[in-house]
């Protein structure tokens, strides 16, 4: 799963993602589920925020009371949350510049790793997106990160539950925002894991009410 991730815009998210940065600027080294975080969706020109943790369409504007933070890849087409988002083609970018993950040891404690790649600062995690209005009216735009089967560096560090959010190469993008499903479907891979990088950092990022430039350094021994 990916249930924290660091995300900071700059003006390099500019050329990165095509779209237009706007201040305020979004800076969190510990995004949180039911935060308001940076997506991108094809179409527009401008950063947009929606809710991490899909609210979908037929919920009537009432977040879910189970997890809808992070989509299986195994089951876009048939979740009963992921399927109409799949089918209508509601497909996003998270961007983000590393994540966390949590490491089971022999003792059952628990060590978080900072993960980033090494290939680029920023990047976008694969997500899709729905709208669910109330019976007021009023409506809420929210979002999901896509998860998949882990290469080798993630399944040694999230060794509990064997998986790892779908981080799209560049070169993908337009497919997986505006491409057919079967090309977004082939843009879903596991990142190559000798372009990845981890390391141990401090329990801090285990609450979200932290959130500063400390979480992401390497961990004392």
């Amino acid at each position: 799963m990916c249930g924290r991730y660091v995300s900071k815009e700059t003006a390099e998210w500019e050329r990165f993602f095509s779209r237009r940065v706007k201040v305020p600027l979004f800076e969190s080294y510990n995004v949180a589920p039911s935060q308001a975080v940076p997506v991108v969706r094809a179409g527009t020109e401008d950063f947009e925020r929606m809710r991490w943790g899909l609210v979908p369409f037929f919920a009537k504007g009432v977040p879910p009371k189970y997890s809808t933070i992070n989509a299986t890849i195994e089951r876009l087409e048939a979740g009963p949350c992921w399927r109409g988002p799949w089918k209508r083609a509601q497909r996003c970018l998270l961007p983000a510049n590393g994540f966390y993950e949590w490491h089971v040891n022999a003792d059952g404690s628990k060590t978080p790793f900072y993960i980033h790649l090494t290939d680029r600062e920023a990047f976008g995690f694969a997500g899709l997106w729905d709208r669910s209005e109330a019976m007021d009216g009023t409506a809420i735009e929210s979002c999901t990160i896509i998860t998949m089967p882990p290469n080798a560096l993630m399944a040694e560090i999230h060794n509990a539950k064997q998986r790892m959010p779908a981080i799209l190469a560049q070169e993908d993008h337009d497919a997986w925002l505006s491409g057919s499903a079967e090309e977004a479907r082939v843009a879903l891979k596991p990142y190559p894991a000798d372009l990845m990088v981890a390391w141990p950092v401090r329990t801090r990022v285990n609450s979200p009410r932290n959130n500063d430039a400390e979480l992401i350094a390497r961990a004392a021994p």
